[in-house]
């Protein structure tokens, strides 16, 4: 029992870690990606047959930005 648990917690961090280069390599929002194979391991194998995007990787917002934006539509 204990040596599945061990097993499958080294399965997600390697994933996760997996999942966060090869996002990158993909113009993918890699925390998004790091996060969802952290969890679910296999979906690393998805991400890996996924195609390419074009373009620039998708950021999120800080949250400085996030605030300047709601502090901005609260004011109007």
């Amino acid at each position: 029992m204990m040596t599945g648990i061990v097993i499958w917690g080294l399965a997600a961090i390697v994933a996760a870690v997996v999942a966060g280069f090869v996002a990158g390599w993909k113009n993918r929002d890699y925390s998004f990606w790091m996060a969802w194979c952290f969890l679910v391991p296999p979906l690393v194998a998805w991400l890996i047959l996924m195609p390419r995007k074009r373009g620039t990787r998708p950021r999120r917002p800080t949250l400085d930005e996030i605030d300047r934006v709601e502090e901005r539509d609260h004011t109007h």
